[in-house]
């Protein structure tokens, strides 16, 4: 008899985000080209500065183990960033740095969650959220929020969801996958409800950096003094500074969650990536110059995105105010048939046009929003056009 799999392994399936983006490069290897638009990875090199910041570590002998929590310098820094920039007085006691902001939140769940919790997460939400949730034993309560509602919950759908197995809210702004920013009067009237029941906040503020025109981010803890004690705070470098790869997330939390997430890092994973975690030191200490080239250029790519998807017969998109996707609604395609496939939910769309048009997507239901598909538009122009003009031919055919 083999070894067999405990029962969780039934909790979780593979990221499709990833999957897709999988798929894809199996297709590039056999030398088809395709218009990968899957992956939520920008396009850019990690700046000079960064880079120069890693072999400076390196040549000076940071390579060794560091505190299960990351290195003093970098927990003081995220510290005074949240201190100076969000109004948010932050120790260093309450950052963890992690592998990852996936990681990070991974490690919150593990803190504040356990079997006969449950955990409010709006819909569309970000494919790791739920499972991630079931790992920790507690149960994710996921509430459908609509196109026409913005994709944001509203407080009074929120207080609908509450009963005493409560224990977290999970709240994604600028949103994965649909974009949406909730303005700072909408997150308040959420905060505002969310004091006056028991549960907690976990908000993954990951795209904080990346938003458009006149929208501005919001610091969920720092909106009200008392949302200090039962927030905890998401965010790292992958996006902002075009560090993926380097896998350096971090949570900042009431000190007692702090800690325990530390000590879950030291049975994990020791600690974080040590060259890695001096780079992260110096991307949000260093020039920012690099950030607000990023920002312009995705800024950019949003406009030529949006101008094409209106040109898409049948297709719709809200205009994302951050992040960098388009969150297609294809509802229009379902019951027809293109390239010859019966298209009749989101996957069905998503896998014609990879096979069809060699476009990459990601479908709607794999965010818990059937009838939609997510365009990740951190790639180079060429690629846009070459993309929509590879869609718009799709979409016409029989």
């Amino acid at each position: 008899m083999g070894l067999g799999l405990a029962a969780r392994s039934t909790l979780i399936a593979p990221s499709a985000t990833l999957a897709m983006g999988a798929e894809a490069r199996r297709l590039k290897a056999k030398g088809i080209e395709v218009l990968d638009f899957a992956l939520g990875e920008p396009d850019f090199d990690t700046p000079a500065n960064v880079q120069e910041a890693a072999f400076k570590a390196i040549r000076g002998g940071q390579t060794h183990y560091t505190p299960p929590a990351g290195i003093a310098e970098l927990r003081d820094a995220v510290a005074m960033l949240y201190t100076r920039q969000h109004g948010l007085p932050t120790e260093s006691s309450q950052v963890v740095i992690s592998n990852g902001a996936k990681h990070s939140i991974h490690n919150a769940l593990m803190a504040v969650c356990g079997p006969g919790d449950e955990v409010i997460i709006p819909a569309p939400y970000w494919v790791s959220y739920s499972d991630l949730v079931k790992l920790t034993g507690a149960t994710p309560i996921v509430i459908p929020t609509t196109e026409a509602e913005g994709f944001k919950l509203s407080p009074e759908r929120f207080l609908a969801a509450v009963n005493p197995r409560s224990k977290l809210l999970m709240i994604n702004s600028p949103s994965n996958p649909t974009g949406v920013v909730y303005s700072r009067d909408e997150i308040i009237a959420l905060a505002d409800a969310v004091l006056t029941t028991n549960v907690g906040v976990l908000s993954d503020e990951i795209y904080e950096q990346l938003t458009y025109g006149s929208v501005q981010p919001t610091c969920f803890a720092a909106l009200r003094p008392e949302l200090a004690d039962r927030t905890i705070t998401i965010s790292g470098v992958s996006k902002t500074y075009a560090m993926t790869g380097w896998r350096i997330g971090w949570a900042v939390g009431p000190v007692p969650v702090a800690k325990f997430m530390g000590d879950l890092q030291s049975q994990e994973t020791s600690n974080p990536c040590s060259v890695s975690q001096w780079a992260a030191l110096e991307a949000i200490t260093g020039p920012q110059d690099s950030v607000a080239f990023m920002k312009a250029e995705f800024t950019k790519r949003r406009r030529f995105v949006l101008d094409k998807i209106e040109k898409l017969p049948g297709i719709e998109c809200l205009a994302p105010g951050g992040a960098f996707y388009a969150f297609m609604n294809v509802r229009s395609t379902f019951g027809s048939t293109l390239s010859g496939r019966t298209i009749n939910n989101s996957t069905d769309f998503c896998l014609a046009a990879l096979a069809e048009a060699n476009v990459a997507l990601v479908m709607g239901s794999a965010f818990g929003a059937e009838g939609y598909a997510r365009m990740s538009f951190a790639t180079n122009m060429q690629t846009l056009e070459k993309g929509f003009a590879a869609l718009e031919r799709f979409l016409s055919s029989t």
